[in-house]
């Protein structure tokens, strides 16, 4: 069964607007960040249209150290870890790592094994009791093993992460807003 190597360095959570460092996201994106809405939806209306999702591995592994903790589940439950990128306009916005445990794809959240290129906040934000944990930031520097070194190289980027609830299974969605995505521009 494939497992996914722990990050060599877990990367640091906070909940805003405590900084883990004297560096805060830029007000515009900082709007994007701290959003309890359907991402997918904002990133629809920015793109015209143009969005789509691209898998890039979904795999039966193990949680992080830190996820698992987050998550309230034991470091050797088994999880679904779904990594894809949220393109606009053919461009790469949002990297996007969720992880559900398998005792949440149970019921009505079974399908979400196969959810293929399908965006995953819509189906969130589409379930009536959707519940969703205050948001926490992180920023990732270059070269961490958190994303693909394709996507970032040097450059540091903002990323976001809560927990949601269905039906009391959770479900832990990060998501990092990367350089080409319109709203990462510095406006302070």
């Amino acid at each position: 069964m494939p497992t996914i190597s722990h990050f060599a360095r877990e990367l640091r959570w906070y909940t805003y607007p405590r900084p883990p460092s004297p560096l805060h996201p830029s007000t515009a994106l900082r709007s994007w960040l701290l959003d309890s809405g359907s991402l997918t939806a904002k990133l629809l209306k920015l793109s015209l249209g143009d969005f789509k999702v691209q898998v890039l591995r979904q795999v039966h592994a193990r949680a992080s150290r830190s996820e698992a903790l987050t998550l309230g589940i034991g470091f050797n439950e088994l999880c679904l870890v779904r990594e894809v990128i949220l393109r606009g306009h053919n461009q790469p916005w949002v990297f996007a790592r969720s992880v559900l445990p398998l005792s949440s794809l149970i019921g009505s959240l079974r399908h979400l094994r196969k959810q293929g290129t399908r965006p995953l906040g819509a189906f969130l934000f589409s379930r009536p009791h959707l519940k969703r944990s205050p948001i926490a930031l992180a920023l990732i520097s270059g070269h961490h093993a958190y994303l693909p070194e394709a996507l970032m190289g040097n450059t540091q980027v903002w990323g976001r992460r809560s927990i949601f609830s269905i039906d009391d299974k959770p479900l832990l969605v990060s998501e990092v807003f990367l350089p080409d995505f319109p709203g990462a521009r510095k406006d302070n």
